[in-house]
């Protein structure tokens, strides 16, 4: 979604007469540091259809952590090329990132108006109703996970334990959108764990026992940094590139931590499937709703930034439930940056290993449609046959 909101950035820029140059910084606030600048204006003006539609991020994405020596040169850099409306899209760490640059500004003089865009498949960003790439992601996951579940079913003599893990650094969105293509009970997933609350070994075997007992396979969709009752991640931290430059781990594990768990434990013979970056770009089974709403908030910052405003991030503000409408707002960056917004209590069981009514009301219009569902056999018997007697 991140490309669908700088076409909507750039389109709206260039729709605008108060816009002279349109610069895009390569690999986020790096690209400026870099001096690793694009002319947008100059790119033929039917590209950004087609750039709104293309997987991951056409100017490169970044994980770069400014240090205090670097605002002084990015205030330089700014200057020198006379720009006067900073567009950053991203989440928690680029709010900061356009917080700091604005604050700089603010600070020097410099008549600056720095806006930032949400995108985000964790969709943790406080302060909007959700986050550009969430419906995307939120559509992708529940897409898989029944196709995961009917597979699982068919093999469920031989492979019967399937475990999906799905990405979400602190917050269990991404899991829970796992859910949104169940229609019965029987269908997958069966069980979610999001980090928001501790996962016991104990409990998980018993729910996997129990849910086997009941459905004859089944399918448990995890979260990649899924903590267990002390607090700590049941994955493993990776052992060559164990932190990001944020400070944020990188983990690898969980799924087949816990499928060997159960074969362990349990001697029921557990597989695991890691969807991986692919999920978070794939735009084979992107939300139309989603693609819709990344452009304009794209373009709403421009125009709020053109209109003076500064230092703030656009949201998305819910207006109706049925039918689903939504429209763009603005907050402050101070009340962004930094922050978190996890899985609220109502959105999940009391058990803590599945989703409520409430969650599913809330995601599912973020999705375009309903998720892809799949017709099942009635199975039942010829009526010129006996079923066999054990």
């Amino acid at each position: 979604m991140i490309n669908a909101s700088l076409a909507g950035v750039v389109q709206q820029a260039l729709a605008d007469g108060r816009v002279d140059d349109i610069l895009g910084m390569r690999h986020g606030i790096e690209g400026l540091l870099l001096s690793d600048l694009v002319d947008l204006r100059s790119e033929p003006p039917t590209i950004w259809e087609q750039i709104g539609r293309t997987p991951s991020a056409a100017l490169g994405s970044g994980r770069y952590k400014l240090r205090e020596e670097d605002i002084g040169r990015i205030l330089e850099r700014l200057r020198a090329l006379n720009v006067r409306y900073f567009i950053y899209i991203g989440g928690n760490d680029s709010a900061d990132t356009a917080h700091r640059v604005s604050e700089a500004a603010r600070l020097e003089g410099y008549d600056l108006h720095a806006i930032a865009v949400p995108k985000t498949i964790d969709n943790d960003l406080p302060h909007t109703d959700h986050c550009p790439g969430y419906g995307s992601i939120s559509r992708f996951v529940a897409t898989v996970t029944q196709e995961v579940g009917l597979d699982t079913e068919a093999m469920r003599r031989i492979d019967p334990v399937k475990i999906v893990e799905v990405m979400g650094r602190d917050a269990g969105w991404v899991a829970a959108a796992a859910a949104l293509g169940k229609q019965r009970d029987s269908d997958a997933p069966h069980l979610i764990y999001m980090p928001e609350r501790p996962l016991s070994r104990e409990r998980f075997l018993h729910d996997i026992k129990q849910c086997h007992e009941q459905y004859g396979y089944v399918i448990a969709v995890v979260t990649e940094t899924v903590r267990d009752q002390s607090g700590e991640s049941i994955a493993r931290t990776d052992p060559v590139f164990s932190h990001d430059p944020f400070g944020h781990r990188y983990l690898t594990g969980a799924a087949s931590y816990l499928a060997d768990l159960v074969a362990r434990e349990l001697g029921l013979r557990a597989r695991f499937d890691k969807p991986g970056t692919i999920q978070r770009m794939s735009m084979a089974m992107v939300s139309e709703v989603d693609l819709q709403e990344a452009y304009k908030v794209g373009a709403h910052a421009v125009r709020v930034a053109l209109d003076g405003d500064d230092d703030k991030m656009v949201t998305i503000e819910r207006i109706s439930k049925d039918p689903y409408a939504a429209q763009p707002g603005l907050v402050p960056l101070v009340e962004i940056a930094n922050r978190q917004k996890l899985l609220p209590d109502e959105f999940i069981n009391g058990e803590g290993n599945h989703v409520t009514p409430a969650f599913v009301e809330y995601a599912l219009p973020l999705i375009g449609a309903e998720a892809v569902t799949y017709p099942r056999l009635q199975n039942k018997p010829p009526r010129s046959v006996t079923p066999a007697r054990d």
